[in-house]
């Protein structure tokens, strides 16, 4: 199969989603029910420990590089600021070239993590979209814009962009055969992401060349994505209290996408830069 046969697909925004896949709750999934999943309230000492976070990650489709997509993670106003960017390398340039920038930010409230904004910035080939979320939880209601159309939805207080809701459940403790459910809003819609920590554990190369013992977690997908199948996405993290995002893989209709963590770095915040507990 070709790369011009893959990146011709009608609605198939390649690789700019799949770019995306090392965050892995990009695709508007719902979640299944389950009497034996928790919704978890994400309440910590520190609710969000990852400022001062760069991730780099290589993106390959079966085994041809597609591109790339970085992860930084900064102190903003009391709070932190997640940026984004994901982009093809020059080879497929040619054929669709993508270049997505995505920034969240969010507060700790009461110990909780609650996104306030989610702002997407899309260019892929012709595609282009400007798309902003933003969570107004004093009102218990979210704002979205796009294209110039506005829309305002009831969402209770503790709703978090998918991007958040990633560093939401490294957060956690993540116990072998856990099911977690955690509220999030996205394209538009309110629902629960279930994930599921599998018993096993995997030993995986570290980009610093070491050997890691990595949690196996997987999001149960209850319908198809825009590139996924049901049930298709792993992501390994180290088994450790940092819980780094080593590996991702991911099944889509054609094929399979692998996300590997190439470069990571963390700088401790200084005082100053350190998050304010805020309260309603």
């Amino acid at each position: 199969m070709s790369c011009e046969f893959l990146l011709g697909q009608r609605h198939q925004h390649f690789p700019g989603k799949v770019l995306l896949l090392l965050i892995p709750f990009m695709f508007g999934i719902c979640s299944s029910y389950s009497a034996h999943a928790e919704t978890v309230e994400i309440r910590a000492a520190h609710c969000m420990p990852y400022i001062g976070e760069h991730l780099e990650f290589d993106v390959n489709w079966e085994f041809i590089n597609a591109g790339s997509a970085s992860m930084d993670v900064l102190p903003k106003s009391g709070g932190w600021q997640v940026n984004t960017v994901a982009k093809t390398n020059k080879a497929l340039d040619i054929f669709r070239k993508v270049r997505d920038y995505i920034t969240a930010e969010g507060l700790c409230v009461n110990g909780r993590m609650q996104s306030t904004l989610f702002d997407a910035n899309l260019h892929e080939r012709k595609y282009v979209a400007k798309k902003r979320t933003e969570f107004l939880w004093q009102e218990n209601r979210v704002r979205h814009s796009q294209n110039k159309v506005v829309e305002d939805f009831d969402v209770p207080a503790g709703h978090l962009s998918v991007i958040d809701a990633f560093f939401a459940v490294r957060n956690l403790k993540l116990i072998p055969g856990q099911k977690l459910k955690v509220p999030v809003f996205d394209s538009r819609k309110r629902y629960e992401i279930e994930v599921t920590v599998l018993p096993e554990r995997e030993v995986l190369t570290a980009p610093w060349g070491k050997k890691v013992e990595c949690i196996v977690v997987r999001p149960l997908l209850k319908s198809e994505g825009i590139f996924t199948n049901k049930g298709e996405m792993t992501l390994w993290l180290s088994n450790d209290e940092r819980h780094i995002p080593i590996k991702v893989a991911a099944k889509i209709k054609f094929g399979s996408i692998f996300a590997h963590l190439t470069s990571y770095q963390y700088t401790a915040p200084t005082k100053s830069s350190t998050i304010r507990e805020n309260s309603k």
